[in-house]
């Protein structure tokens, strides 16, 4: 063979093997941010769950006629702020996501200031009803931070490979963007205060 059909035949394989690293890359790419979508179904999933908890243990505790008003208001207008705020998996945005973190986080607030109101009483603390919705309120924010965890990691895998090195100019040229992350609320480290005043 001649040198020059040598060259050219380097030249086409070189161009087929880029062509071929592209596409898989951006094949990867896409599993990676399909994977990101399926956990924030698993995510909105947990969510609900507790959305539709809620109903529930307010009839129930609604039952004791002293109970306070306010603080079951305060649950029910937090539940229905956090179910009001939709958030797409194509748009998993830093913003977006603290703005639906945000208003869960109100919701879990309320529902743990109702929580530790009714240690005060002992005849509803010990109803079987709320005992068991309390009991499934707590196996469900355990599956919240499950999913959310699981959500976090698939997102730092997915950001990770896209940012390096030479992949990020397929990302680029793909339309993949970063998405955002679940961070822990600014004083989530401190517990609700409740006052029996």
């Amino acid at each position: 063979m001649k040198r020059s059909t040598l060259v050219v035949l380097a030249i086409v394989a070189f161009i087929l093997g880029l062509i071929m690293w592209g596409v898989s890359t951006n094949n990867r790419f896409v599993t990676l941010n399909e994977n990101i979508e399926g956990q924030w179904a698993n995510v909105q999933s947990a969510y609900q769950r507790r959305a539709d908890l809620i109903p529930n243990l307010v009839s129930t505790v609604k039952g004791y006629a002293d109970f306070e008003q306010e603080t079951l208001t305060a649950v029910i207008q937090a539940r229905a702020n956090a179910t009001s705020v939709n958030l797409n998996a194509s748009d998993l945005s830093p913003e977006n996501i603290a703005a639906f973190q945000k208003a869960q986080g109100a919701l879990k607030g309320s529902l743990d200031r109702l929580l530790l109101t009714v240690e005060r009483y002992p005849d509803l603390k010990a109803n079987q009803n709320f005992l068991a919705l309390q009991n499934q309120l707590e196996g469900t924010e355990n599956r919240i931070n499950v999913e959310r965890d699981r959500f976090n990691k698939a997102t730092k895998e997915y950001n990770s490979a896209i940012k390096r090195i030479p992949a990020s100019i397929i990302a680029g040229m793909g339309g993949f963007e970063a998405r955002g992350y679940f961070e822990a609320e600014q004083g989530a480290e401190s517990p609700p205060e409740v006052s029996f005043e």
